[in-house]
């Protein structure tokens, strides 16, 4: 499929834009070998930290996936949901349309475990909308304590809270106001709406099962923002936290505006590295944070995802194929055996007195 051109030339005038920036600034960028000195001189206790807290994250993202399929009557081993958690990140950050082909990727899995179609679809429907409201939630959090964003961050809280009510409404089947009643109708958000209705509906949790699910989805940001600040750490920068936090967003944010390449790869470290810049960092160990920070929470687990992919995709058939392989060898080895002479020789006849 052919995409439209102006997103080609859109992509390229941004490619231009780098090459551009890189040549008038190349003074002012740190030298490879200075970055790679912080790294090397990087504190290996930060560093274990970084790993640790990435572990975290992903791990509360799994177990949130989890508690939603199990509270849809689907009994799941929590390492199976592991596998499907790190595969369907690595095939979302590093293929082209990744995101979409991530979603599929976990529906098919949910399926093929046995959950009902509505089930899976409100798994992976449920899981995205608790993933980016609670990003919502920690980013307005986060910036509250910045006296300029408050207001908008209050709004924002407030909007998010209404958001809460009008789903609350959609469950139980409450009438709606004007307005959202003629959103949620709309033709290309109504099937949506449908089934995530429908979706929760088949999801059968408590109210603390639904507050352990939120939970769990903030855990997933902050367990990736404390990495960001032990790579501060690891390589002696002392950013606040709350700085830490913003070169995060700053990230996310031209992650999302300038997808380059897959997994926001050069717009995510450029920015983050900018911004802690901006808050006093010298360039080299901002580079060398980022690097670090990159390295784990992107490179780290996007090889972990393919190894867990790879493994899915080996169970159940490359496994079933060798032990049939081995066991039509072993058959033809035992005829090929007895057909040369090599048989038990039967036991001689005792002998008569």
């Amino acid at each position: 499929m052919r995409r439209p051109r102006r997103v080609v030339l859109g992509r390229a005038a941004m490619l231009a834009a780098v090459a551009v920036s890189l040549v008038v600034f190349a003074d002012e960028l740190p030298s490879p070998g200075s970055v790679w000195h912080e790294v090397a001189e990087a504190d290996t206790r930060w560093l274990a930290l970084v790993v640790a807290t990435e572990l975290l994250s992903m791990s509360s993202f799994a177990r949130l996936q989890r508690r939603l399929l199990t509270g849809g009557g689907l009994r799941i081993s929590l390492r199976r949901v592991f596998a499907v958690t790190y595969a369907g990140n690595a095939i979302s950050a590093t293929l082209p349309a990744g995101p979409a082909m991530s979603l599929a990727y976990a529906f098919r899995q949910w399926r093929g475990r046995g959950a009902s179609r509505h089930l899976a679809t409100a798994v992976v429907l449920v899981g995205g909308a608790a993933t980016t409201l609670s990003y919502t939630v920690v980013t307005s959090a986060a910036l509250l304590a910045e006296p300029g964003s408050r207001l908008p961050s209050l709004v924002t809280l407030l909007a998010l809270a209404a958001a809460g009510l009008t789903v609350l409404l959609l469950v139980r089947g409450g009438r709606l106001a004007g307005p959202v009643a003629r959103v949620t109708s709309h033709p290309r958000i109504g099937p949506w709406v449908a089934e995530l209705r429908e979706g929760l509906h088949v999801i059968s949790l408590s109210w603390r099962g639904w507050t352990a699910v939120s939970l769990l989805a903030c855990t997933v940001w902050l367990c990736d923002i404390i990495g960001v600040v032990a790579a501060t750490h690891a390589v002696g920068l002392h950013l606040t936290p709350l700085q830490a936090a913003l070169a995060y967003f700053t990230a996310q944010a031209a992650g999302s505006v300038l997808p380059i390449l897959p997994g926001g790869l050069g717009a995510m470290e450029a920015s983050m590295a900018a911004a802690m810049v901006g808050f006093g960092a010298a360039a080299a160990p901002a580079g060398a944070a980022v690097a670090l920070y990159r390295l784990v929470a992107f490179w780290g687990v996007v090889a972990l995802g393919w190894l867990a992919w790879t493994v899915l995709r080996l169970d159940g058939t490359f496994w079933a194929r060798a032990r049939t392989w081995l066991e039509a060898a072993g058959t033809n080895y035992a005829m090929a055996a007895g057909y040369t002479g090599y048989t038990v020789a039967p036991a001689s006849e005792p002998r008569r007195s």
